[in-house]
């Protein structure tokens, strides 16, 4: 009996193999089963498997196949292939495997879609294939993809769904139930129904747990509230994500810059943003781009190479410093030891610095009105914590070396790196903003450099002066 047959005898004498394991990973079991499936072009086994899966199952199934195996599954799936799944996979792998389908069957797929999520699939492919996707769609889909398209990219335009319920500010709650009722073409969910006057600008909003506790013959006006967080198409997603959290928002109305109504946010759309932008600064922090667990060799290497040269670059001003002092390192070889500990201390204390100060930035909670406050807070911490150190330091480098001067050396040095460490790891990233450079991807060179420079002219400087050695 072949794998196959073997594998079907053994999924119709079972249960159903559950989809993930105990750890939350595509279950071994259930991707060897489907791997079969493909394998033998078994279109209906792969439906009774994958065909109901949720999205996010189905995009972390996609990223665990082979990349051979990839289009086939879409393909044997056909019209039960949801194309949100593709929204839960990583850039890389979903651009690949657009890249492998027709554009027709992409265009089918996407017209199932929310608008949001048609257009996040899209944004990312090369213009003629967007505008040959686009003319597969209808003249009405057609025209709310390219209207989102053309906002700025991680604009509110570019989350927004274009599909809401708007009535007009006449209407009674009993006309607003009954076509909520009767229409066809209503969004999957929604919370809110808005209220617009005939040249679609927004009046206001109300919540649907209103209507349900009004009256028929009430009119929609009497419940509606002011909308006081509409949010403009082109603004920044992380400033609006930022508007949700602080307001503690479900949907927000989307408007034009005639504050006409043209789409709605939901709290499902601000999630990812705020993962986004997390994974975004974190990544950057390391200076790893926009990099992606699925992407090859030539494009990581790439992506991390441009800031190693800068390091690089920052690294040879460093030894430039220790160069200055080569005859004083020459006449205590204990130096020599000892350098490496006072610029890693004041590297670590540089990042815990820098670390809250870029988050404080993003967040918007450090700025001009408490900037002062701040960094008294930081220099208190930097004196405290190096003192704390080097005490510490300056007695093992006395019992090592057997030299108490050596200790009060290292101790004095720790203590000005220190200092310095928590300054620049909160002023040099207040700086790069204030220029517009994104404190997050530079901040940690320019850190690490103070740090090294400042730790390694300390520690030399005052052993030279101390011990009467040569610079």
């Amino acid at each position: 009996m072949s794998e196959t047959a073997q594998l079907d005898v053994a999924l119709s004498s079972q249960p159903a193999l559950p989809v993930r394991d105990d750890e939350g990973h595509i279950n071994p079991d259930f991707l060897r089963v489907v791997e079969a499936a493909i394998a033998s072009k078994d279109s209906f086994q792969l439906r009774k498997l994958a065909g109901s899966l949720h999205e996010a199952d189905a995009g972390d199934l996609i990223e665990s196949l082979s990349e051979g195996d990839r289009s086939a599954f879409v393909r044997l799936l056909g019209d039960e292939f949801d194309y949100t799944a593709l929204t839960e996979t990583d850039d890389a792998i979903r651009l690949k495997l657009l890249d492998e389908l027709p554009n027709e069957d992409i265009a089918e797929g996407l017209g199932d879609l929310d608008s949001d999520d048609a257009v996040y699939i899209l944004e990312d492919l090369d213009k003629a294939d967007q505008a040959e996707i686009l003319g597969e769609l209808p003249y009405a889909d057609r025209a709310q993809l390219q209207k989102a398209l053309d906002y700025p990219e991680d604009s509110a335009g570019r989350r927004m769904q274009t599909e809401f319920i708007a009535v007009a500010p006449f209407w009674t709650v009993g006309q607003t139930i009954d076509y909520m009722r009767e229409a066809r073409d209503l969004p999957d969910s929604f919370y809110e129904i808005y209220v617009v006057d005939p040249a679609f600008h927004l009046l206001g909003a109300v919540a649907l747990d209103k209507v349900l506790r009004t009256t028929r013959d009430e009119q929609v006006t009497s419940i509606m509230t002011e909308t006081r967080h509409a949010v403009l198409a082109t603004e920044d997603q992380e400033e609006v994500a930022r508007r949700f959290e602080r307001y503690n928002l479900v949907s927000s109305a989307v408007v034009d810059e005639n504050d006409r109504l043209v789409g709605i946010l939901t709290v499902d759309d601000i999630v990812d943003v705020i993962q986004e932008e997390a994974e975004e600064d974190l990544l950057a922090l390391a200076g790893v781009g926009d990099e992606e667990i699925s992407d090859n060799v030539i494009t990581i290497a790439r992506s991390r190479l441009t800031w190693l040269v800068v390091n690089l670059a920052t690294a040879v001003l460093a030894s430039v410093v220790i160069a200055l002092f080569e005859d004083t390192i020459e006449a205590m070889v204990a130096l020599a030891v000892l350098m490496p500990i006072v610029a890693s201390m004041g590297g670590n204390a540089g990042t815990q610095t820098m670390t809250v100060a870029v988050r404080g930035i993003a967040t918007q909670e450090l700025g001009t009105r408490n900037m002062l406050r701040i960094l008294r807070r930081e220099v208190l911490v930097g004196v405290l914590n190096g003192t704390a150190l080097a005490v510490l330091i300056g007695l093992t480098a006395w019992l090592w070396f057997q030299s108490a001067g050596l200790g009060i050396v290292i101790g004095g040095a720790i203590i000005i790196n220190m200092l310095f460490a928590g300054l620049s790891g909160l002023l040099i990233p207040i700086a790069l903003d204030r220029v517009d450079v994104d404190p997050a991807i530079a901040s940690s060179v320019f850190v690490t450099t103070v740090t090294d420079v400042v730790g390694f002219f300390a520690f030399l400087g005052i052993a030279a002066l101390w011990f009467g050695l040569p610079f």
